[in-house]
Protein backbone atom coordinates (compact mmCIF):
# COMPACT_ATOMS: atom_id res chain seq x y z
CA UNK A 1 0.00 0.00 0.00
CA UNK A 2 1.09 3.09 -0.88
CA UNK A 3 0.76 6.21 0.66
CA UNK A 4 -0.61 9.53 -0.77
CA UNK A 5 -0.99 12.92 0.83
CA UNK A 6 -2.97 15.94 -0.04
CA UNK A 7 -1.61 18.77 1.99
CA UNK A 8 -2.89 22.05 2.52
CA UNK A 9 0.26 23.53 1.58
CA UNK A 10 -1.46 27.54 1.58
CA UNK A 11 -2.74 26.69 5.11
CA UNK A 12 0.36 25.46 6.62
CA UNK A 13 2.43 28.38 5.46
CA UNK A 14 -0.12 30.67 6.44
CA UNK A 15 -0.03 29.73 10.23
CA UNK A 16 3.65 28.27 9.91
CA UNK A 17 5.39 30.68 8.11
CA UNK A 18 5.77 33.39 10.16
CA UNK A 19 7.34 31.30 13.19
CA UNK A 20 10.83 32.23 13.41
CA UNK A 21 13.57 29.20 13.47
CA UNK A 22 15.79 29.94 16.03
CA UNK A 23 19.94 30.43 15.65
CA UNK A 24 21.95 27.38 15.80
CA UNK A 25 25.00 26.48 17.23
CA UNK A 26 27.32 23.51 15.97
CA UNK A 27 28.54 21.96 18.99
CA UNK A 28 31.14 18.91 19.67
CA UNK A 29 30.78 16.82 22.63
CA UNK A 30 33.57 14.95 24.61
CA UNK A 31 31.87 11.79 26.31
CA UNK A 32 33.87 9.99 29.06
CA UNK A 33 33.14 6.28 27.57
CA UNK A 34 35.80 3.10 27.21
CA UNK A 35 37.53 2.92 24.72
CA UNK A 36 37.36 0.83 21.27
CA UNK A 37 38.53 -2.54 20.80
CA UNK A 38 41.26 -2.23 18.08
CA UNK A 39 41.45 -5.78 16.64
CA UNK A 40 38.05 -7.29 17.03
CA UNK A 41 38.89 -10.77 15.36
CA UNK A 42 41.59 -11.27 18.02
CA UNK A 43 39.19 -9.96 20.86
CA UNK A 44 37.13 -12.59 19.39
CA UNK A 45 39.75 -15.30 19.14
CA UNK A 46 40.79 -14.59 22.81
CA UNK A 47 37.27 -15.37 24.27
CA UNK A 48 36.79 -18.47 22.38
CA UNK A 49 40.21 -19.84 23.16
CA UNK A 50 39.20 -20.13 26.87
CA UNK A 51 38.62 -23.80 28.55
CA UNK A 52 35.62 -23.20 29.18
CA UNK A 53 34.51 -22.36 26.00
CA UNK A 54 36.58 -24.42 24.05
CA UNK A 55 35.03 -27.80 25.67
CA UNK A 56 31.79 -26.58 24.31
CA UNK A 57 32.58 -27.64 20.73
CA UNK A 58 34.20 -30.32 19.51
CA UNK A 59 35.80 -30.76 16.13
CA UNK A 60 33.45 -31.86 13.29
CA UNK A 61 30.25 -30.15 14.78
CA UNK A 62 27.92 -28.05 12.61
CA UNK A 63 27.26 -25.34 14.72
CA UNK A 64 24.48 -22.37 14.27
CA UNK A 65 25.53 -19.02 14.67
CA UNK A 66 22.78 -16.58 15.93
CA UNK A 67 22.73 -13.06 14.32
CA UNK A 68 20.74 -10.41 15.34
CA UNK A 69 19.09 -7.31 13.33
CA UNK A 70 20.60 -4.40 15.85
CA UNK A 71 23.25 -2.23 13.98
CA UNK A 72 26.33 -3.32 16.72
CA UNK A 73 29.48 -1.34 15.50
CA UNK A 74 31.76 -3.53 12.77
CA UNK A 75 28.74 -6.35 13.46
CA UNK A 76 30.10 -8.16 10.24
CA UNK A 77 33.92 -8.35 11.91
CA UNK A 78 32.84 -10.27 15.44
CA UNK A 79 31.06 -12.32 12.77
CA UNK A 80 33.77 -13.16 10.79
CA UNK A 81 35.97 -13.31 14.09
CA UNK A 82 33.73 -16.23 15.41
CA UNK A 83 33.13 -18.06 12.49
CA UNK A 84 37.03 -18.18 12.04
CA UNK A 85 37.28 -18.94 15.86
CA UNK A 86 34.82 -21.79 15.48
CA UNK A 87 36.61 -23.39 12.63
CA UNK A 88 39.72 -23.20 14.61
CA UNK A 89 37.97 -25.92 16.98
CA UNK A 90 37.22 -28.10 13.75
CA UNK A 91 33.53 -27.29 13.84
CA UNK A 92 31.40 -26.20 10.70
CA UNK A 93 29.65 -22.94 10.97
CA UNK A 94 26.61 -21.62 9.39
CA UNK A 95 24.77 -18.22 10.42
CA UNK A 96 20.73 -18.17 11.28
CA UNK A 97 18.26 -14.34 11.84
CA UNK A 98 17.50 -14.18 15.51
CA UNK A 99 15.57 -11.24 15.36
CA UNK A 100 12.25 -12.43 16.38
CA UNK A 101 9.57 -10.79 13.65
CA UNK A 102 11.91 -8.07 12.30
CA UNK A 103 12.55 -8.25 8.40
CA UNK A 104 8.59 -8.39 8.05
CA UNK A 105 9.03 -11.84 9.75
CA UNK A 106 9.53 -13.14 6.42
CA UNK A 107 12.50 -15.56 5.89
CA UNK A 108 13.57 -13.41 2.32
CA UNK A 109 12.81 -10.15 4.52
CA UNK A 110 15.63 -11.60 7.54
CA UNK A 111 18.32 -12.55 5.64
CA UNK A 112 17.92 -9.02 3.68
CA UNK A 113 18.37 -7.62 7.07
CA UNK A 114 21.92 -9.75 7.37
CA UNK A 115 22.66 -8.66 4.00
CA UNK A 116 22.05 -4.59 4.57
CA UNK A 117 23.90 -5.13 8.06
CA UNK A 118 27.46 -6.79 5.95
CA UNK A 119 26.42 -10.30 7.23
CA UNK A 120 26.63 -12.13 3.90
CA UNK A 121 28.75 -15.07 3.55
CA UNK A 122 30.90 -13.77 1.16
CA UNK A 123 32.21 -11.32 4.33
CA UNK A 124 31.95 -13.36 7.23
CA UNK A 125 33.11 -16.94 5.84
CA UNK A 126 30.01 -18.52 6.47
CA UNK A 127 26.40 -19.90 4.87
CA UNK A 128 23.78 -17.96 6.12
CA UNK A 129 20.35 -19.96 6.27
CA UNK A 130 16.88 -18.19 6.45
CA UNK A 131 14.04 -19.79 7.58
CA UNK A 132 11.22 -18.76 10.00
CA UNK A 133 10.03 -22.39 10.99
CA UNK A 134 10.38 -23.20 14.46
CA UNK A 135 9.98 -26.08 16.72
CA UNK A 136 8.58 -26.34 20.31
CA UNK A 137 11.35 -27.89 22.85
CA UNK A 138 9.21 -27.19 25.48
CA UNK A 139 6.75 -24.94 27.82
CA UNK A 140 7.49 -22.85 30.88
CA UNK A 141 5.55 -23.42 34.52
CA UNK A 142 2.76 -21.31 33.46
CA UNK A 143 2.08 -23.16 30.05
CA UNK A 144 3.90 -20.91 27.74
CA UNK A 145 5.29 -22.54 24.84
CA UNK A 146 8.90 -22.05 23.67
CA UNK A 147 9.90 -22.48 20.48
CA UNK A 148 13.22 -21.84 18.35
CA UNK A 149 14.67 -21.92 14.97
CA UNK A 150 13.82 -25.21 13.42
CA UNK A 151 17.39 -24.77 11.29
CA UNK A 152 19.13 -23.99 14.63
CA UNK A 153 17.98 -27.35 16.13
CA UNK A 154 19.04 -29.55 13.68
CA UNK A 155 22.48 -28.20 14.71
CA UNK A 156 25.42 -29.69 16.95
CA UNK A 157 24.94 -26.62 18.55
CA UNK A 158 24.08 -23.03 18.75
CA UNK A 159 26.24 -19.96 19.59
CA UNK A 160 24.81 -16.18 19.18
CA UNK A 161 25.78 -12.94 19.07
CA UNK A 162 24.38 -10.64 21.54
CA UNK A 163 24.79 -6.54 22.52
CA UNK A 164 23.64 -6.00 26.28
CA UNK A 165 22.01 -2.61 26.66
CA UNK A 166 19.27 -1.05 28.35
CA UNK A 167 15.90 -2.10 26.66
CA UNK A 168 13.77 0.40 25.21
CA UNK A 169 10.19 -0.39 26.69
CA UNK A 170 10.73 -2.15 30.22
CA UNK A 171 13.13 -2.86 33.10
CA UNK A 172 15.00 -6.03 34.89
CA UNK A 173 17.89 -7.35 34.84
CA UNK A 174 17.45 -9.40 31.60
CA UNK A 175 16.55 -6.52 29.11
CA UNK A 176 18.35 -6.61 25.70
CA UNK A 177 20.84 -9.09 25.80
CA UNK A 178 21.58 -12.76 26.04
CA UNK A 179 18.39 -13.80 27.63
CA UNK A 180 16.56 -11.98 24.99
CA UNK A 181 18.17 -12.86 22.06
CA UNK A 182 17.52 -16.93 23.18
CA UNK A 183 14.08 -15.72 23.99
CA UNK A 184 13.07 -14.09 21.58
CA UNK A 185 15.71 -13.59 18.58
CA UNK A 186 16.41 -17.38 18.08
CA UNK A 187 12.31 -17.90 18.89
CA UNK A 188 11.64 -16.43 15.56
CA UNK A 189 8.17 -14.68 15.06
CA UNK A 190 6.37 -16.91 17.26
CA UNK A 191 8.95 -16.87 19.79
CA UNK A 192 9.03 -12.72 19.62
CA UNK A 193 4.88 -13.24 19.72
CA UNK A 194 5.01 -16.02 23.56
CA UNK A 195 7.05 -12.82 25.13
CA UNK A 196 5.10 -9.96 23.52
CA UNK A 197 1.37 -11.54 24.29
CA UNK A 198 1.33 -9.91 27.94
CA UNK A 199 2.47 -6.81 27.10
CA UNK A 200 5.66 -4.76 28.08
CA UNK A 201 4.83 -5.13 31.76
CA UNK A 202 5.35 -9.24 31.67
CA UNK A 203 8.43 -8.51 29.85
CA UNK A 204 10.92 -8.89 32.60
CA UNK A 205 9.62 -12.14 34.21
CA UNK A 206 9.26 -13.85 30.36
CA UNK A 207 12.59 -12.99 28.66
CA UNK A 208 13.94 -15.59 31.29
CA UNK A 209 11.40 -17.87 31.59
CA UNK A 210 11.30 -18.61 28.73
CA UNK A 211 14.84 -18.60 27.88
CA UNK A 212 15.76 -20.79 30.70
CA UNK A 213 13.32 -23.35 29.24
CA UNK A 214 15.33 -22.85 25.95
CA UNK A 215 18.20 -23.44 27.40
CA UNK A 216 17.85 -26.46 29.43
CA UNK A 217 15.95 -28.25 26.05
CA UNK A 218 18.22 -26.76 23.40
CA UNK A 219 21.93 -27.13 22.18
CA UNK A 220 22.86 -23.72 22.97
CA UNK A 221 26.60 -23.36 23.54
CA UNK A 222 27.28 -19.73 24.48
CA UNK A 223 26.36 -16.70 23.73
CA UNK A 224 29.14 -13.99 22.86
CA UNK A 225 27.58 -10.57 24.63
CA UNK A 226 28.82 -7.41 23.04
CA UNK A 227 29.43 -3.96 24.99
CA UNK A 228 29.93 -0.70 23.47
CA UNK A 229 30.60 2.32 24.24
CA UNK A 230 29.01 6.21 24.07
CA UNK A 231 30.40 6.24 20.72
CA UNK A 232 28.45 3.05 20.11
CA UNK A 233 31.34 1.10 19.01
CA UNK A 234 32.55 -2.03 21.07
CA UNK A 235 34.70 -1.83 24.08
CA UNK A 236 34.21 -5.61 24.94
CA UNK A 237 33.74 -9.15 24.36
CA UNK A 238 32.65 -11.49 26.58
CA UNK A 239 31.55 -15.20 25.86
CA UNK A 240 29.30 -16.53 28.26
CA UNK A 241 28.33 -20.38 28.35
CA UNK A 242 24.74 -21.02 28.35
CA UNK A 243 24.83 -21.80 31.97
CA UNK A 244 26.02 -19.11 33.24
CA UNK A 245 23.75 -16.75 31.10
CA UNK A 246 21.61 -15.77 34.20
CA UNK A 247 24.42 -15.07 36.46
CA UNK A 248 26.40 -13.30 34.55
CA UNK A 249 24.26 -10.73 32.48
CA UNK A 250 22.65 -8.68 35.04
CA UNK A 251 25.87 -7.07 35.85
CA UNK A 252 27.05 -6.66 32.12
CA UNK A 253 23.85 -4.98 31.93
CA UNK A 254 24.96 -2.75 34.53
CA UNK A 255 28.08 -2.03 32.98
CA UNK A 256 26.83 -1.23 29.24
CA UNK A 257 24.35 1.28 30.91
CA UNK A 258 27.02 3.07 32.20
CA UNK A 259 28.79 3.04 28.97
CA UNK A 260 25.83 4.24 27.31
CA UNK A 261 25.65 7.92 25.74
CA UNK A 262 23.16 10.37 26.98
CA UNK A 263 21.52 13.69 26.03
CA UNK A 264 23.75 16.72 27.90
CA UNK A 265 19.98 18.33 28.60
CA UNK A 266 17.55 17.82 31.26
CA UNK A 267 15.00 19.54 29.44
CA UNK A 268 13.98 20.46 25.73
CA UNK A 269 10.92 22.21 24.09
CA UNK A 270 12.08 20.53 20.75
CA UNK A 271 14.26 17.55 19.92
CA UNK A 272 14.83 17.45 15.98
CA UNK A 273 16.52 13.96 15.10
CA UNK A 274 17.57 13.68 11.04
CA UNK A 275 17.27 9.75 10.74
CA UNK A 276 15.55 6.94 12.42
CA UNK A 277 15.60 3.55 11.15
CA UNK A 278 16.07 -0.45 12.42
CA UNK A 279 19.81 -0.18 12.22
CA UNK A 280 20.00 2.53 14.44
CA UNK A 281 17.69 1.17 17.17
CA UNK A 282 14.33 -1.26 17.43
CA UNK A 283 12.42 1.71 17.45
CA UNK A 284 14.37 3.79 15.43
CA UNK A 285 15.89 6.36 17.90
CA UNK A 286 16.83 5.23 21.57
CA UNK A 287 14.05 5.77 23.99
CA UNK A 288 16.95 6.07 26.43
CA UNK A 289 18.63 8.68 24.48
CA UNK A 290 15.56 10.59 23.51
CA UNK A 291 13.34 9.79 26.46
CA UNK A 292 10.85 9.05 24.31
CA UNK A 293 9.37 5.74 25.07
CA UNK A 294 6.85 3.78 23.62
CA UNK A 295 5.70 1.79 26.73
CA UNK A 296 5.10 3.02 30.52
CA UNK A 297 7.82 0.40 31.80
CA UNK A 298 10.60 2.37 31.06
CA UNK A 299 12.19 5.72 32.30
CA UNK A 300 15.05 7.94 32.10
CA UNK A 301 16.79 10.55 29.44
CA UNK A 302 15.73 14.13 28.94
CA UNK A 303 12.08 15.39 29.15
CA UNK A 304 10.97 16.26 25.44
CA UNK A 305 8.07 18.70 25.11
CA UNK A 306 7.85 18.16 20.56
CA UNK A 307 9.97 15.67 18.88
CA UNK A 308 10.37 15.94 15.03
CA UNK A 309 11.76 13.00 13.01
CA UNK A 310 12.92 14.18 9.48
CA UNK A 311 13.39 10.94 7.14
CA UNK A 312 14.37 7.15 7.67
CA UNK A 313 17.72 5.77 7.31
CA UNK A 314 17.95 3.90 4.02
CA UNK A 315 19.50 0.56 6.02
CA UNK A 316 15.58 0.41 7.24
CA UNK A 317 14.18 -0.48 4.14
CA UNK A 318 11.46 1.07 4.89
CA UNK A 319 10.50 -0.17 8.48
CA UNK A 320 9.48 3.00 9.83
CA UNK A 321 8.76 1.48 13.74
CA UNK A 322 9.24 4.66 15.99
CA UNK A 323 8.50 7.35 13.62
CA UNK A 324 5.05 7.01 15.84
CA UNK A 325 7.36 8.31 18.98
CA UNK A 326 7.38 11.99 17.21
CA UNK A 327 5.03 14.06 17.51
CA UNK A 328 6.24 16.07 13.51
CA UNK A 329 7.51 14.37 10.58
CA UNK A 330 8.15 14.98 6.86
CA UNK A 331 6.27 13.65 3.73
CA UNK A 332 10.02 12.58 2.32
CA UNK A 333 10.12 10.12 5.43
CA UNK A 334 6.43 9.01 5.54
CA UNK A 335 6.51 8.08 2.21
CA UNK A 336 9.61 6.02 2.71
CA UNK A 337 7.63 3.84 5.04
CA UNK A 338 6.64 0.84 4.15
CA UNK A 339 3.81 -1.12 6.41
CA UNK A 340 4.59 -4.54 5.32
CA UNK A 341 8.05 -4.13 7.04
CA UNK A 342 6.79 -1.74 9.89
CA UNK A 343 3.46 -3.19 10.95
CA UNK A 344 4.58 -6.55 11.92
CA UNK A 345 6.63 -5.00 14.80
CA UNK A 346 4.01 -3.26 15.92
CA UNK A 347 1.20 -6.77 15.70
CA UNK A 348 3.83 -9.23 17.35
CA UNK A 349 5.23 -6.59 20.13
CA UNK A 350 1.53 -5.09 20.68
CA UNK A 351 2.85 -1.96 20.79
CA UNK A 352 1.42 -0.11 17.84
CA UNK A 353 1.66 3.76 19.07
CA UNK A 354 5.50 3.59 17.70
CA UNK A 355 4.07 2.95 14.12
CA UNK A 356 1.28 5.54 14.07
CA UNK A 357 1.88 8.89 11.67
CA UNK A 358 2.58 12.03 13.30
CA UNK A 359 1.84 14.98 12.21
CA UNK A 360 3.42 15.26 8.58
CA UNK A 361 4.76 18.16 6.86
CA UNK A 362 5.58 19.32 3.24
CA UNK A 363 9.26 20.45 4.02
CA UNK A 364 12.15 20.27 7.12
CA UNK A 365 11.03 24.00 7.99
CA UNK A 366 7.75 23.20 8.04
CA UNK A 367 8.10 20.25 10.41
CA UNK A 368 10.54 22.66 12.95
CA UNK A 369 8.01 25.28 13.12
CA UNK A 370 5.42 23.36 14.12
CA UNK A 371 7.24 21.79 16.91
CA UNK A 372 8.13 25.66 17.87
CA UNK A 373 4.68 26.87 17.11
CA UNK A 374 3.21 23.71 19.62
CA UNK A 375 6.12 23.41 22.51
CA UNK A 376 4.41 25.99 24.83
CA UNK A 377 7.77 27.96 25.45
CA UNK A 378 5.70 31.20 26.58
CA UNK A 379 7.52 33.90 27.63
CA UNK A 380 11.49 32.44 26.16
CA UNK A 381 13.35 31.09 24.03
CA UNK A 382 12.59 27.65 23.16
CA UNK A 383 15.74 25.29 24.37
CA UNK A 384 16.22 23.30 20.67
CA UNK A 385 18.13 20.30 19.69
CA UNK A 386 19.13 18.75 16.77
CA UNK A 387 20.86 15.35 16.60
CA UNK A 388 21.96 13.26 13.60
CA UNK A 389 20.64 9.99 15.05
CA UNK A 390 20.89 8.52 18.58
CA UNK A 391 24.02 6.00 16.80
CA UNK A 392 25.83 9.70 17.71
CA UNK A 393 25.75 12.37 19.69
CA UNK A 394 29.34 13.22 19.17
CA UNK A 395 28.49 16.59 17.27
CA UNK A 396 24.98 18.25 17.50
CA UNK A 397 23.62 22.01 16.83
CA UNK A 398 21.53 23.49 19.66
CA UNK A 399 19.32 27.08 19.91
CA UNK A 400 21.08 29.94 21.27
CA UNK A 401 19.00 29.60 23.90
CA UNK A 402 20.95 26.14 25.28
CA UNK A 403 24.41 28.17 25.20
CA UNK A 404 24.51 28.92 28.74
CA UNK A 405 23.95 25.21 29.24
CA UNK A 406 26.64 24.51 26.68
CA UNK A 407 29.43 26.92 28.08
CA UNK A 408 28.69 25.34 31.89
CA UNK A 409 29.97 21.90 30.44
CA UNK A 410 33.31 21.29 30.33
CA UNK A 411 32.62 18.15 27.74
CA UNK A 412 30.74 20.75 25.50
CA UNK A 413 32.69 22.46 23.17
CA UNK A 414 31.07 25.34 20.30
CA UNK A 415 32.77 24.53 16.93
CA UNK A 416 31.14 27.41 14.77
CA UNK A 417 27.69 29.74 15.19
CA UNK A 418 25.02 30.53 15.97
CA UNK A 419 23.47 30.81 12.58
CA UNK A 420 20.22 29.95 10.88
CA UNK A 421 20.23 26.63 10.22
CA UNK A 422 20.90 25.63 6.13
CA UNK A 423 17.35 25.15 4.72
CA UNK A 424 17.36 24.92 0.89
CA UNK A 425 14.67 27.38 -1.26
CA UNK A 426 12.45 24.05 -0.64
CA UNK A 427 12.84 24.30 3.02
CA UNK A 428 14.53 21.53 3.61
CA UNK A 429 17.65 21.29 5.21
CA UNK A 430 20.62 20.71 2.35
CA UNK A 431 22.71 18.47 4.56
CA UNK A 432 20.69 16.58 7.21
CA UNK A 433 22.40 15.61 10.68
CA UNK A 434 24.48 18.48 12.32
CA UNK A 435 27.97 19.35 10.70
CA UNK A 436 30.00 16.29 10.82
CA UNK A 437 27.59 14.19 12.40
CA UNK A 438 26.21 12.77 9.54
CA UNK A 439 29.90 11.82 8.31
CA UNK A 440 30.29 10.13 11.45
CA UNK A 441 27.05 8.13 11.80
CA UNK A 442 27.44 6.81 8.12
CA UNK A 443 30.84 5.68 9.61
CA UNK A 444 29.62 3.84 12.37
CA UNK A 445 26.66 2.51 10.30
CA UNK A 446 28.98 0.89 7.37
CA UNK A 447 31.05 -0.27 9.93
CA UNK A 448 27.63 -2.62 11.36
CA UNK A 449 27.07 -4.20 7.77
Amino acid sequence: MQITFEIPEDILHGLLDGVPIPDMAHVRYRMQTPPALGDLQAAVAEQIRQPQIRALIQPGQRIAIGVGSRGLGRLPEIVAGLVAALRSLGAAPFIIPAMGSHGGATAAGQRDVLTHLGVTEGRVGAPVISDMATVEVGRTEDGIPVRLDREALAADGIVFVGRVKPHTAFRGPYESGLAKMVAIGLGKQSGAAACHAAGFGDMARRVPALAAVAIARAPIRFGLAVLENAHDLPYKLVAVPADRIFADEPALLEEAKAAMPRIPFDQLDVLVIDEIGKNISGDGADPNITGRYPTPFAEGGPAVTKQVILDLTAETDGNANGLGTGDFTTVRAARKMLMGQTYPNGLTSTVVGTVKLPMVLPSDRLAFAAALLTCNAVGRAPRLLRIANTLRLDEFTVSASLLDDVRANSALEILAGPEQPPFDGDGNLRDLGAPGARTMAAEVVGAAR
